[in-house]
C-alpha cells in the first residue's frame, strides 16, 4: 500500500482534506495528512502544524507571526525542510489557494525528480512558472475555489486522490540499464551537441536540456538529486544572460551542483557569443546601438563584447575552481557558436579571443581539472569527437587524441 502525504492548511481546508483522506483510501493508499496551515487545525490530522513549524530556524513562534505574507513564507521554507527530512511516504498531494499552493510547491521543489507530485490550486489555470520552477510537479485545476466541498471541487479532489495513487504505484524511476548523463544544447550549438550524442548514446542515456535558463536548472537540479552521472556542458549561454541582463539566465548557481556533488564535468563555450532578448523593442535602450540578430519575431540575439566576454570566461573560471571532482573545459579557437562563424553576423575574433585569455588567465589547472585549447569551430566534427573522448577519459579512463591538443 503507497503512503500519500497529503498537505494543506486544515485551518481553512478542513473538509477537503478529510475528503481526500476517505478517497485515497478508497483508491488503496494510505493517506498521512500534514497541516502547513497558521491557524487552529479544523480536522484531525496526522502532523500538526507546530511539528511542521519546528523545522524553521525560528521553531513553532513563525505561527505567532501576525503578517500573513511572512508567516506563509516561513510556513513554506519550514515545510520544505519537512519533507526533505522525510522517506516514508511515496507521493505527494498538496490542496490550496493562494497560500496554501505557496507553502505547498515550496516543498515539492525540495523533493527528487520523479517521486510525484500533485498540486491542486485555484491558481493551477494561470502562470505557475514560480510554483513549479523547473520541477516535475503537476498542476490541477480546482476549478471551484476550495471553500466547502460541493458537487465540482467533490469531483476535482476525488479524481486527484485516485491520480496520486495511481501515480505512487509507477514508481519513481524508470531505468534505461545505461547511466544518465546530461547535455546543453542551443540551437547554434546543435551539430556539436548531436554528434557528441551519437558517440555517447551506446554507453549513456543521454539527456539533452535546451540552455534556457530554465534547462540549466532542470540540469543542475537532477544532478543535485544524484540521477546523473556525468555532466558535458557544452553550451556554457546561460552565464551571458545572467551576467549581461538577458531574458535565459539560469541564475548565479549555475554550475553549482557540479562543484557540490565533483559529477564529471566536461565544459566548452557553446554560445557565450551571444545575449538573449525577446522582440527587437524589449532590448533595454543601453544596448540599442548594439550588434542585433533577429533569430525569430520573438527572439533577438545581442553579440557579447570583447570585455563582456572577459567578465564571462572569469567568472566560468571561478566556478570551475570550486569542483572538486575531474573537470575537463575545451575551447573551440574558432568560434563559439554558427552566428560567430567567419562570415557570420557574430564572428569576432577579438571577443572570442578576451573570452579565451579570461578563461585562461583564471582557471587553475590540477591533474583533474584542465583547460584544453583546439583550434577548431565549436561546430567542427572533429570538435564533438573531442569533447566525447575527454568525457571518455574521465569517466572510463580511456584515453584519445583530444589529450594531445
Amino acid at each position: 500500500m503507497k503512503r500519500i502525504l497529503v498537505a494543506g492548511t486544515a485551518d481553512t481546508k478542513g473538509p477537503e482534506l478529510d475528503f481526500l483522506r476517505a478517497a485515497i483510501a478508497e483508491a488503496g493508499g494510505m493517506p498521512m495528512l500534514v497541516d502547513v496551515g497558521i491557524g487552529p487545525a479544523r480536522v484531525a490530522v496526522d502532523v500538526d502544524n507546530a511539528a511542521v513549524a519546528a523545522f524553521h530556524p525560528d521553531g513553532p513562534r513563525i505561527l505567532a507571526i501576525a503578517d500573513r505574507g511572512r508567516a506563509v513564507a516561513a510556513m513554506g521554507e519550514a515545510f520544505a525542510r519537512f519533507v526533505a527530512s522525510r522517506s516514508d511516504f511515496d507521493a505527494i498531494l498538496g490542496i490550496g489557494g493562494g497560500g496554501g499552493t505557496s507553502i505547498v510547491t515550496n516543498g515539492m521543489r525540495a523533493l527528487c525528480i520523479g517521486l510525484p507530485k500533485l498540486m491542486v490550486s485555484t491558481l493551477a489555470s494561470g502562470d505557475v512558472s514560480s510554483y513549479v520552477d523547473v520541477a516535475d510537479i503537476a498542476m490541477m485545476p480546482s476549478v471551484t475555489d476550495l471553500a466547502g466541498l460541493n458537487r465540482i471541487s467533490r469531483t476535482v479532489l476525488r479524481n486527484a486522490a485516485f491520480g496520486i495513487v495511481g501515480m505512487a504505484g509507477a514508481g519513481v524511476r524508470v531505468e534505461t540499464g545505461k547511466p544518465a548523463i546530461a547535455l546543453t544544447m542551443f540551437g547554434v550549438t546543435t551539430p556539436c551537441v548531436t554528434a557528441v550524442v551519437g558517440r555517447l548514446s551506446e554507453l549513456y542515456d543521454c539527456l539533452v536540456f535546451h540552455a534556457t535558463g530554465v534547462g540549466g536548472r532542470a540540469m543542475e537540479k537532477l544532478v543535485d538529486s544524484g540521477l546523473i552521472r556525468g555532466v558535458l556542458d557544452a553550451t556554457t549561454t546561460e552565464v551571458c544572460d545572467l551576467l549581461c541582463g538577458g531574458v535565459l539566465s539560469a541564475g548565479p548557481d549555475r554550475l553549482g551542483a557540479i562543484a557540490r556533488t565533483g559529477v564529471p564535468y566536461v565544459g566548452s563555450v557553446g554560445a557565450l557569443d551571444m545575449v538573449n532578448f525577446q522582440a527587437p523593442e524589449t532590448v533595454p535602450e543601453k544596448y540599442r546601438g548594439r550588434n542585433l540578430y533577429r533569430h525569430n519575431p520573438q527572439v533577438t540575439l545581442m553579440r557579447t563584447t570583447a570585455d563582456e566576454c572577459a567578465a564571462i570566461g572569469a567568472w566560468i573560471a571561478d566556478k570551475l575552481n570550486a569542483c572538486k571532482g575531474p573537470v575537463r573545459f575545451l575551447i573551440p579557437e574558432n568560434g563559439v557558436s554558427m552566428l560567430d562563424a567567419p562570415g557570420q553576423p557574430f564572428h569576432d575574433p577579438q571577443a572570442d579571443a578576451a573570452l579565451f585569455e579570461a578563461i585562461g588567465s583564471a582557471f587553475r589547472q590540477t591533474e583533474d581539472r584542465r583547460l584544453i585549447r583546439m583550434p577548431l569551430h565549436i561546430n567542427d566534427p572533429a570538435f564533438a569527437a573531442a569533447l566525447a573522448e575527454a568525457f571518455l577519459d574521465i569517466t572510463t579512463g580511456r584515453q584519445e587524441s583530444y589529450a594531445k591538443a
